[in-house]
């Protein structure tokens, strides 16, 4: 696999690069879904990256606009050892290309529509297109969580030649410490964003959320006496598989809820980041970490869809990865713990609001 990293652009100031489709592209064909999308990503990627400069204060990201030999590219922005974030990331893709059978359900939990025999199939292979932003946060503050966002478009054409298109995304919070304050502002931001389109979309999304980021192999994940599997954090929302629809305008609900990520979570950083804390806080940060390597590298979507795609860049894919974790043999929290606390939460999933 051959990727040529290419020098930041200031072709598109508001952006932190030129666009992956040349701008000139992309304004010839302004009201496509593909269009729409990959703006509104690279606008996501970059007021993020630049909210996040602000607060650290101290460095700035990294940029490297890469390009995919099969077709498209992405850039990816990464600040490390800055003054309050120990690692943050923020990614932009958009490929193309042809997709392997085996990677299809890695895009869409709901794929039985997609059909992956037939005359149009291209050796095993589906044409498809991916536009996708997604960031993890990874702050040095205990008292200051962790965030991840991912707001994508697909179109995939099956074997059959049918096109189908539909957008997934979430954005979700893992704290190592408890604050309920904080809890309940990151629901209630996302819940008004979700409220302004439908009323329906922020409970199902909330519930998936929960349902979605559990690590299976830490407990039995059942109710009959065994410990009930750890969430990675205190939730937020995610969905998949959303497509057009005559209730409401489907870009639009997705752009509200990107738009909400800044709202969302920069108070809580704001609020946190001079939190005095202690060594036993920062190993029990690093276990909780360690958790959260475990999530991202046996069970998330992203990561595997990412890992199946010919010519997937590896460095952007594990992007999400802390810069440090921990794991100790048979490690438990103290009984009546702020830690034992977390614990009680992140296996036993609350409705905030």
């Amino acid at each position: 696999m051959v990727q040529t990293v290419l020098a930041a652009s200031s072709e598109e100031p508001e952006f932190m690069s030129s666009t992956v489709t040349p701008m000139e592209d992309l304004k010839k064909d302004p009201d496509s879904l593909k269009s729409k999308s990959e703006l509104l990503v690279s606008r996501i990627q970059a007021e993020f990256c630049r909210a996040l400069e602000e607060v650290d204060g101290k460095k700035k990201f990294t940029v490297e606009k890469w390009d995919r030999p099969e077709g498209g590219g992405g850039i990816t922005c990464v600040m490390e050892d800055g003054e309050v974030f120990e690692k943050a990331g923020v990614n932009v893709s958009v490929v193309h290309g042809l997709l392997p059978t085996a990677a299809v359900p890695q895009m869409t939990s709901d794929h039985k529509d997609i059909k992956l025999s037939g005359p149009q199939l291209k050796d095993g292979k589906l044409p498809f297109f991916a536009a996708a932003v997604s960031s993890v946060i990874h702050p040095w503050n205990p008292h200051v969580p962790t965030v991840h966002f991912n707001y994508r478009y697909f179109e995939v054409e099956d074997a059959e030649g049918k096109k189908h298109s539909w957008f997934g995304g979430g954005t979700d919070l893992t704290p190592s410490y408890l604050d309920e304050e904080d809890a309940v502002h990151f629901h209630k931001t996302l819940k008004d964003a979700c409220d302004a389109h439908t009323k329906k979309n922020y409970p199902a999304f909330k519930k998936w959320c929960d349902d979605y980021f559990v690590i299976k192999h830490r407990g039995t994940c059942s109710h009959n006496g065994g410990p009930r599997c750890e969430r990675r954090g205190v939730g937020g929302i995610f969905f998949d598989d959303l497509k057009l629809s005559d209730e409401y305008d489907v870009f639009q609900f997705v752009t509200s809820c990107a738009d909400s990520v800044i709202p969302s979570y920069l108070p809580i950083v704001k609020k946190h980041k001079n939190d005095v804390f202690t060594d036993n806080q920062r190993e029990w940060q690093l276990l909780r970490r360690g958790r959260y390597a475990e999530f991202n590298l046996v069970y998330d979507r992203g990561t595997k869809f990412g890992l199946a795609t010919p010519g997937g860049r590896i460095e952007s894919i594990l992007m999400s990865l802390p810069l440090n974790a921990k794991w100790k043999y048979n490690h438990a929290p103290t009984p009546g713990s702020p830690e034992a606390a977390m614990m009680d939460v992140l296996k036993s999933p609350r409705d905030w609001l």
